[in-house]
């Protein structure tokens, strides 16, 4: 298989498992309080499985895929790379169209296994109970995944995190989902919003999770730019 073919291979299945890892979470976090279509209820949620689920099931897609393609599974991700010029514009493309078909696929295979009514119930929607609006939602889909974006720049550029690169990388979207499942359910990635949007004909609020993690990883990156400016960025 040419280069191409395998990095854009790995980004769609690295993002089919980090998907598939975080939806099968919500149903373990859900597991018996769920209603007879299978729609979890809103009370009691463990937001720590949920948290885990995506945080760790990025770890295994890390593992697993990370070094071939470089572990985006994020059009955000690869954005900022885009315009750190780590990326070129046509894998930029094609790396956002591998990651949107392997969260749709992980989409699918949750369907399988429970009904459209669960996997409508893991898309990324504001907590409107919270009194959470679109605007809220967008205000910290951006905020977060900024967080995040400036931390993949600065671990995967400097040698003093060599040894912990992926679990810098994980244990940040873990810390993420724990502030934010409550209050948006958690995205700063579009594909993991678009998978369940599409499978389970869910678009509320989808312009939300499109737009605010590709603002947010612009800020991000500006961010990293501006305290890795002048100084060697692999220090």
């Amino acid at each position: 298989m040419p280069e191409i073919g395998k990095r854009l291979a790995a980004e769609l299945l690295g993002t089919f498992v980090l998907v598939l890892f975080g939806s099968f979470a919500i149903f373990s976090a859900n597991f018996g309080n769920v209603n007879a279509e299978g729609i979890p209820l809103p009370q009691g949620t463990p937001v720590l499985i949920i948290a885990f689920g995506f945080g760790l099931g990025l770890l295994v897609a890390l593992y697993a895929f990370g070094e071939v393609s470089g572990g985006h599974f994020n059009p955000a991700v690869s954005l900022a790379m885009w315009v750190d010029r780590r990326l070129d514009s046509r894998s930029f493309l094609l790396y956002m169209v591998a990651q949107i078909t392997g969260a749709v696929l992980a989409s699918l295979v949750t369907l399988a296994a429970f009904s459209k009514a669960f996997v409508a119930s893991t898309a990324t929607v504001p907590n409107l109970a919270l009194g959470v609006s679109d605007t809220d939602a967008f205000l910290l889909e951006t905020l977060f995944t900024a967080v995040f974006i400036a931390v993949i720049l600065k671990v995967t550029k400097s040698s003093a995190f060599a040894g912990t690169v992926f679990l810098a990388i994980a244990f940040t979207l873990l810390i993420i989902h724990v502030v934010l499942v409550p209050l948006t359910g958690t995205s700063v990635n579009p594909a993991r919003t678009l998978g369940p949007a599409i499978v389970g004909d869910n678009y509320t609020s989808i312009w939300v999770y499109m737009i605010a993690p590709m603002v947010g990883s612009i800020i991000g990156w500006g961010a990293y730019k501006l305290v890795t400016s002048g100084d060697a960025a692999t220090g």
